[in-house]
């Protein structure tokens, strides 16, 4: 019975440690961000600013008029899905404290984001 109790006890402590780890990285980048949308191509618009929400590293929209979805791992990298009527475009970069950069693709433009911790 000793050998099992001692099992049990590691197979709990396998399971609860990265749960642990996980909620504790993900919360670093709690809160919200303001991001900043570019496109180098004058037919996609001059770009536009939105207010992401990160929740436990889980994304989620910060405006009516535009929904997001998507993903921040533990050491900052980040995918995010913003979707508006029936556009939609997928991203993906870093957060590194405050800030944060990456790339975007939509069906007909492409471009770069900034982020900014509000």
């Amino acid at each position: 019975m000793n050998g099992f109790r001692k099992g049990l006890f590691a197979t709990m402590i396998a399971i609860a440690l990265p749960l642990a780890h996980a909620d504790a990285a993900g919360s670093t980048f709690d809160g919200t961000w303001n991001v900043r949308i570019s496109s180098s191509s004058q037919t996609c618009g001059n770009g536009t600013t939105v207010a992401i929400g990160i929740n436990n590293g889980q994304i989620a929209s910060g405006s009516a008029a535009m929904m997001a979805s998507g993903r921040v791992a533990d050491a900052g990298n980040i995918n995010v899905t913003l979707s508006t009527g029936i556009k939609s475009a997928v991203g993906s970069g870093r957060l590194s404290g405050a800030s944060g950069s990456g790339t975007w693709r939509g069906a007909m433009c492409s471009g770069t984001w900034t982020a900014e911790r509000m």
